[in-house]
């Protein structure tokens, strides 16, 4: 960003100094549409609550802030937004940028500092990846800081890809389908965890995180591994992507268009009184036939 002084009122602060360009506004705009379409398919707005905005300072996490705070400034989100960074410590992290981030822009904030790196480092062979144990760390102490502050939600910055990753993370390693929810209730049944970005894709925050020059933080601990797991699948949906454009968006709407009957699950569909409701006769049996071929023949 640059050093101008903000003097504007008719935008939140940090987008005084946007670029001017119609691709960029194209942008912005249809990342704001995406992100309150989620929250409306997927009632995530409650009026007067408080959210904890979870920051790891990648593209990501600034993007969601950024969209959250244009939203809140257009009145058209009516919670309190608090953003939130976990210093886990590692070697090497500049602890101020975030800090000094908010500040220049008025956000409200909250610095947790928490030495989870050594844990992990300590716990977990260089050879083996960090992300489970790093993930259920980080996340104990977010659940515990947005319960201290008084927050019914904790916001997470996953966007489209990262859903869609996750599904296939599940399907080829851990033998399940599931993704991540754009709405969930966390075990204790207390806090929300939500994903405003669901619908919006990586390379369109990407394409912001440039624009907005964001101050972003490269990951030292899980993002330092190569042959994660997520990179190879990322890896292959991007050369699908590249052979048929639009793929993920379509991989990603099916996620949202299940049919139990049509999958094996006996614990989601009655399979064991699935029975004919009556018999057709004679004639209705050759009316269906009739009506599948006339919708197959060719004019």
């Amino acid at each position: 960003m640059a050093d101008a002084v903000v003097t504007q009122d008719d935008c939140h602060p940090l987008f005084v100094e946007t670029p001017d360009s119609v691709g960029f506004k194209k942008l912005r705009k249809r990342l704001v549409r995406q992100t309150r379409q989620a929250l409306d398919d997927y009632g995530m707005v409650k009026p007067g609550s408080k959210w904890l905005v979870c920051m790891s300072g990648g593209k990501d996490s600034f993007g969601l802030l950024s969209v959250l705070l244009d939203l809140k400034w257009r009145g058209l989100l009516p919670v309190d937004l608090v953003a939130a960074n976990l210093d886990q410590g590692q070697p090497g992290f500049p602890s101020h940028v975030l800090p000094e981030f908010f500040e220049r822009y008025r956000i409200p904030y909250h610095i947790e500092r928490r030495d989870t790196y050594s844990v992990v480092t300590s716990k977990i062979p260089e050879s083996q990846t960090y992300c489970s144990l790093c993930s259920r760390l980080r996340r104990g102490h977010l659940y515990r800081v947005a319960r201290e502050m008084g927050c019914d939600a904790i916001v997470l910055g996953h966007h489209r890809d990262d859903i869609v990753e996750t599904f296939f993370l599940n399907l080829f390693h851990g033998g399940r389908l599931a993704a991540m929810p754009p709405k969930l209730l966390n075990e204790e049944g207390d806090l929300l965890v939500l994903r405003p970005l669901a619908y919006c894709a990586e390379q369109d925050l990407e394409k912001f995180s440039q624009a907005m020059e964001f101050p972003i933080i490269p990951c030292d601990l899980c993002g330092s591994q190569d042959g994660l797991q997520r990179q190879q699948v990322k890896a292959m949906l991007q050369e699908w992507e590249r052979q048929a454009p639009g793929r993920s968006q379509v991989i990603f709407r099916a996620l949202t268009n299940t049919r139990p009957a049509h999958l094996l699950d006996r614990s989601l569909f009655d399979f064991m009184n699935l029975t004919p409701s009556k018999e057709l006769d004679e004639a209705d049996g050759c009316n269906a036939v009739d009506a599948m071929l006339d919708a197959f023949r060719v004019p």
